[in-house]
């Protein structure tokens, strides 16, 4: 029989936290599976930058790097106190991180809002810490901001995809909206997981609710 450790269902104190390390753990790719574009820094000037924490990042990743407008996609680890996490140490649920996707894109060709679209309508917002089957503090729905601009349109974002979900009967959104801390990119094998296995496991599912951005 299985056990689920309720521990993973509360994100750990920074003192709780496992150390971390001082440097990458390993190497992160240069080129983006995909369109062959930059995975890190340098981007193209004016280029900026959005992380989206939305349940398992492998397919989340596939729904942003699909948006026009979008020069690069990679998924990683933030909103934790672990230094440089390993994906095992994230899963442990003593990182204090969610498992979420940095979207470098051009705002002369696609918006946040369209961002922000994509992320409501591409999972469950109002289930706390898990998505689906997937149960963890990793699995949390949350919006990572870089900016007062950005923080005004993803509250406001929230309160109108909020109305709209309630008016369908779902339970209030439990979306964190935070400022963007440190982004530790994830291991290779996870970078554009579902274009390097088509069928591999994505466990997200929205909730049919279109978002009145």
């Amino acid at each position: 029989m299985f056990f689920f450790d309720p521990r993973k269902l509360r994100v750990p104190s920074a003192s709780e936290a496992l150390p971390g390390r001082k440097g990458p753990a390993f190497a992160v790719p240069e080129r983006h599976f995909v369109n062959g574009n930059r995975l890190s820094a340098p981007f193209p000037e004016g280029t900026q930058l959005a992380t989206f924490g939305m349940g398992c990042f492998w397919g989340a990743e596939r729904k942003f790097w699909k948006v026009t407008g979008v020069y690069s996609t990679a998924v990683g680890y933030s909103a934790g106190s672990t230094a440089n996490p390993t994906y095992r140490e994230v899963c442990s649920g003593m990182t204090g991180h969610n498992e979420v996707v940095q979207v470098a894109f051009d705002p002369a060709a696609c918006s946040y809002d369209a961002l922000l679209s994509t992320f409501w309508e591409n999972h469950d917002p109002t289930q706390g810490m898990q998505q689906g089957n997937d149960r963890g503090t990793q699995y949390r729905s949350g919006i990572y901001v870089c900016g007062p601009t950005q923080r005004a349109q993803a509250e406001r974002s929230r309160d109108l995809y909020g109305e709209r979900i309630a008016a369908r009967g779902f339970t209030p959104i439990t979306t964190e909206i935070l400022d963007a801390g440190p982004f530790w990119y994830a291991e290779a094998e996870h970078q554009q997981y579902l274009a390097k296995h088509p069928d591999g496991y994505c466990g997200l599912g929205g909730t049919g609710v279109t978002c009145p951005l």
